[in-house]
């Protein structure tokens, strides 16, 4: 599919999620985070939206567990000669194997890292409040250094921020170590472009139900997150290569609702069979348009010799 979009660029989302079980199903657990009983599934989005790979996991286990064997088949995809490859991850994720194998791979990161009172004593001068009258917007402020935890092999760069909003008493701060070489702001706005890998997540719940794992057996399940993951990519890949642009905004949901499960009577005649379709839901020339681009995805017929 990518030779059908083609990309300068590279940029890889890793997350968990929660899927709630129907029962007392075999890898369940408790999980003081999501606060329930449940499935801890990881994932790896691309910046299309694309599910690169997914795996089922126990409950009860860390955010970041077993992300070596989700994520290293998915950098093998990518040669070395693409140069812009990149890397987002919450705080699940500050997990020093991963700076390592991400630089060895050539990949620059953005991971937000645990606030700490090394840290913050590094900004001190931020989280003093201005001297000056209260200010009716957010006041942000940026700052950039090296820093070496004990668990690491080298320093590292990492950003701050630190906003100061109206009526409130403390700032807020966070923190992300990086290896890319942009201004502080530019590697705070490419990070939080991570929040669209929460959406998929969403799109996945909502339009695939992916979290519906109700197998008895724990490998039934993994293999039925899979089928999920098939479902969801095929999805995908209508949405970002047939869609006209006036409705390439549509969620997975909307295209479930208003295409894939659009309301037809069939009638028979003598020589062909007609689909009466609802075009409340999808205008005749739109779903001509998608048709058209579909047929356009065939692969040309291998010439005779």
């Amino acid at each position: 599919m990518h030779a059908r979009r083609p990309q300068a660029a590279i940029v890889l989302d890793m997350d968990s999620s929660v899927s709630e079980p129907h029962g007392a199903q075999e890898g369940s657990a408790y999980n003081g985070h999501f606060g329930c009983t449940c499935y801890h599934p990881l994932f790896v989005f691309n910046q299309l939206g694309d599910l690169e790979r997914c795996a089922l996991r126990p409950g009860n286990v860390h955010s970041a567990d077993g992300w070596r064997a989700v994520l290293k088949p998915v950098v093998g995809r990518y040669p070395h000669w693409m140069k812009r490859r990149y890397f987002r991850g919450d705080a699940g994720y500050a997990n020093p194997d991963i700076y390592e194998f991400l630089e060895a791979e050539g990949y620059k990161y953005t991971i937000r890292l645990p606030a700490n009172s090394v840290l913050q004593e590094r900004i001190g001068w931020l989280l003093k409040r201005p001297v000056c009258r209260p200010s009716h917007a957010v006041r942000r402020y940026y700052a950039s250094f090296h820093y070496q935890a004990t668990s690491w092999s080298k320093a590292r760069r990492v950003v701050a921020k630190v906003e100061w909003h109206p009526g409130e008493l403390y700032p807020r701060v966070g923190f992300i170590v990086t290896n890319m070489a942009r201004p502080p702001e530019r590697v705070t706005l490419f990070y939080n472009q991570r929040g669209t890998v929460e959406q998929y997540i969403k799109e996945g719940k909502n339009a695939v139900v992916w979290t519906r794992l109700s197998c008895r057996r724990f490998a039934a399940n993994a293999v039925r997150l899979q089928l999920h993951a098939l479902a969801y990519n095929l999805g995908n890949f209508l949405r970002t290569l047939t869609l006209p642009d006036a409705v390439s905004h549509w969620s997975m949901t909307t295209l479930r609702d208003r295409l894939v499960k659009i309301g037809a009577k069939i009638v028979r005649h003598g020589r062909s069979i007609t689909f009466q379709m609802a075009e409340v839901m999808v205008p005749r020339t739109l779903f001509q348009q998608i048709l058209d681009a579909i047929a356009m995805l065939r692969p040309a017929p291998p010439a005779r010799c």
